[in-house]
C-alpha cells in the first residue's frame, strides 16, 4: 500500500511539472543542436547585425550614385550704368531673365568628380542686343592629385563597412558556438540527471527491501526493534533524495525546452549515450587550429584590417591638397532659341579652361595628429591580437589536460562503484546473521549511490572537456557541420527591403 502511494506522488510530481504538452520528445544530440540553431532566440537576434552590415555596405556604395540637379531661376534688376551718363541724369540699365538648367555629376574610384550641365537663359535687357537666349554645354573634371586620391581613400567607408559585416559574421560564429557547446552541455547534463534518477530508484527499492528484512529479523529476534527505526529513516532518507533527483531532472528539461525552444512536450529524454572511448589529441595541431579558426581571434585580425586601412587613409590627408580641374564648353547665342542651340551643337564657339589648385593649412596639426591616432589603434590591436593568441594557446593546452584527466577519471569511478557495490553485498550478508546493524548498511547503501553519481557525473564531464576543448579550438561548428552565416543574412536584408 505504501509503495503504492509514493509511486502516485511520484507520479502526480512528474505530471504537476509537466509542461505544454504531453508528448516526449527523445532527441539525438545532433536534433538537439539543430532545433537549436534554428529555433534559439539568441542565434536569430545575432543574425540581424551581418544584415544590418550588409545595409551599411549598400549605404557607402551611394557615393556613387550620379546627382541629378535641375535649376530654374527668374531675375529682374534696374541698375544704374556706370558709361552711360546723359545729361540731366544717369542712364538706366534694365534687365530681365529666365534660366533653366540641368546638371549631372559622377564620382569615379580615382576620387575624381566628373559633371555635365546644360545651361539656358533667355534674357531680356533695354541695351545691347535686347532679346536672346544664350545656352552652354559644359564637361568639367575634378582630379585630386595627392590628397584624396585613390580608390582606397574614395572607398573608405565601403571598405570599412565589408569588414564591419565581415567582423558582425565572425561575432555571430561565436554566438554559434557558444549556444552549440551550451546545448552539447546541457545535454549531457540532462542525460546525467536522468541516470541518477534511475539510481535514487534503484536505492530506494533496496532500502525498502532492507526495511523489509529488518522487521522480519526483529520479528525473528535477530535484531533489536530500534533497527526497525533505522530502517525506516534510511527509507526516508532515499525517498528525499529521489523527490530531489526528480525536481532537478524537471529544472533541467524546462532549461532544454528553453534552449531548444520546444513547447509541445511534457518531457525530453537524451537518445544518446556519452562516449567512453578516449580521445586523442595532439596539443601542437589543435593549438595551431585554433589560431586559425577562432571566430573572436580571426574578429580581431578583421578590426587590425580596419586600423590599418584607416591609418593609410589618414596618411593620404596629411598632403597637400592639389586639384586638377579641366572643362570644355560649346556655347550659342541667339535671338531665336533653336539657332541658339544649333550654335551650341555646332562646336564652334568652345570654351576650354585647364588649372590645377593647390592649398594647405600651415601647420596640418588635425591631419597629422588623425594619422598618429590611426597609427596608435592598429598598434593597439595588433598588441590585442598577441595576448588573445596566448590566451588561445593556454585554453586549448589546459581544454587538452581537462580530456586526459577526465578519460582517468573514469576509471577511478568506475573502480569506486564497483568496490562500494561489494561492500553493501558484504555488510547485507553480515546484517543477515547478525553481524551488521542495520546503519552499517545503510551507510554503505549510501556510500554506493553517491559512487554512483560519482561516476555519472565523470562521463558526463568527460564528454563536457571534449566540447570544451573543440570550442577552445573553434572547430565545434565543423564537427556539426553547421555553415550557417552569410547566405542567411542576406536573405534577412533583402527581405527587409
Amino acid at each position: 500500500m505504501k509503495k503504492a502511494f509514493i509511486a502516485a506522488l511520484l507520479l502526480g510530481l512528474i505530471n504537476g511539472n509537466a509542461h505544454g504538452g504531453d508528448e516526449v520528445r527523445r532527441l539525438t544530440l545532433k536534433e538537439a543542436v539543430k532545433l537549436a540553431v534554428e529555433n534559439n532566440l539568441d542565434v536569430k537576434a545575432e543574425l540581424y547585425n551581418p544584415a544590418s552590415a550588409e545595409a551599411d555596405i549598400n549605404k557607402n556604395r551611394g557615393i556613387y550614385n550620379p546627382l541629378l540637379s535641375l535649376e530654374t531661376e527668374y531675375r529682374n534688376s534696374n541698375t544704374l550704368s556706370p558709361n552711360s551718363f546723359v545729361v540731366g541724369g544717369a542712364r538706366v540699365a534694365r534687365q530681365r531673365s529666365v534660366a533653366y538648367n540641368a546638371e549631372v555629376s559622377q564620382l569615379v574610384p580615382t576620387g575624381a568628380t566628373l559633371g555635365a550641365a546644360f545651361n539656358n537663359s533667355w534674357n531680356d535687357n533695354n541695351y545691347g542686343l535686347e532679346r536672346y537666349y544664350q545656352s552652354n554645354f559644359t564637361l568639367s573634371l575634378v582630379q585630386p592629385l595627392l590628397k584624396d586620391f585613390g580608390r582606397e581613400t574614395t572607398e573608405l567607408n565601403i571598405d570599412v563597412a565589408k569588414y564591419n559585416k565581415e567582423g558582425a559574421l565572425e561575432q555571430f560564429k561565436s554566438k554559434l558556438l557558444d549556444i552549440v557547446a551550451q546545448v552539447q552541455t546541457q545535454y549531457y547534463l540532462l542525460y546525467s540527471l536522468r541516470e541518477n534518477l534511475e539510481v535514487k530508484k534503484t536505492s530506494l527499492e533496496l532500502a525498502e527491501t532492507i526495511l523489509t528484512n529488518t522487521k522480519a529479523q526483529v520479528k525473528a529476534g535477530v535484531l533489536p526493534a530500534m533497527e526497525i527505526l533505522n530502517a525506516e529513516f534510511g527509507v526516508a532518507t532515499q525517498k528525499k533524495g529521489l523527490i530531489d533527483a526528480e525536481r532537478e531532472l524537471r529544472d533541467q528539461v524546462d532549461q532544454m525546452s528553453l534552449l531548444l525552444q520546444i513547447h509541445d512536450a511534457s518531457d525530453i529524454v537524451p537518445a544518446d549515450i556519452p562516449s567512453r572511448v578516449e580521445y586523442q589529441v595532439d596539443e601542437g595541431s589543435a593549438i595551431k587550429r585554433a589560431l586559425d579558426t577562432r571566430p573572436d581571434l580571426r574578429q580581431q585580425r578583421i578590426a587590425l584590417k580596419t586600423s590599418e586601412l584607416q591609418a593609410r587613409v589618414a596618411r593620404n590627408q596629411t598632403l597637400p591638397e592639389l586639384d586638377l580641374t579641366a572643362s570644355a564648353a560649346f556655347t550659342g547665342l541667339s535671338e531665336r532659341y533653336n539657332r541658339d542651340l544649333e550654335r551650341v551643337g555646332s562646336g564652334r564657339y568652345p570654351i576650354w579652361i585647364a588649372g590645377l589648385k593647390l592649398s594647405y593649412p600651415i601647420g596640418n596639426d588635425a591631419a597629422e595628429n588623425e594619422y598618429i591616432r590611426s597609427k596608435l589603434k592598429a598598434d593597439q590591436s595588433k598588441t590585442q591580437i598577441n595576448g588573445l593568441e596566448e590566451s588561445i594557446a593556454r585554453d586549448v593546452r589546459s581544454a587538452i589536460r581537462a580530456v586526459r584527466s577526465g578519460y582517468l577519471q573514469l576509471d577511478v569511478t568506475a573502480k569506486g562503484r564497483a568496490y562500494a557495490q561489494e561492500v553493501l553485498d558484504a555488510y547485507i550478508k553480515k546484517q543477515k546473521v547478525g553481524l551488521a546493524t542495520t546503519k552499517d548498511v545503510l551507510d554503505e547503501l549510501n556510500s554506493l549511490v553517491t559512487a554512483k553519481g560519482n561516476e555519472i557525473e565523470a562521463v558526463a564531464d568527460y564528454n563536457n572537456a571534449i566540447v570544451s576543448l573543440w570550442k577552445a579550438t573553434g572547430e565545434l561548428l565543423e564537427r556539426e557541420g553547421i555553415t550557417l552565416g552569410v547566405k542567411e543574412a542576406a536573405a534577412l536584408y533583402e527581405k527587409s527591403r
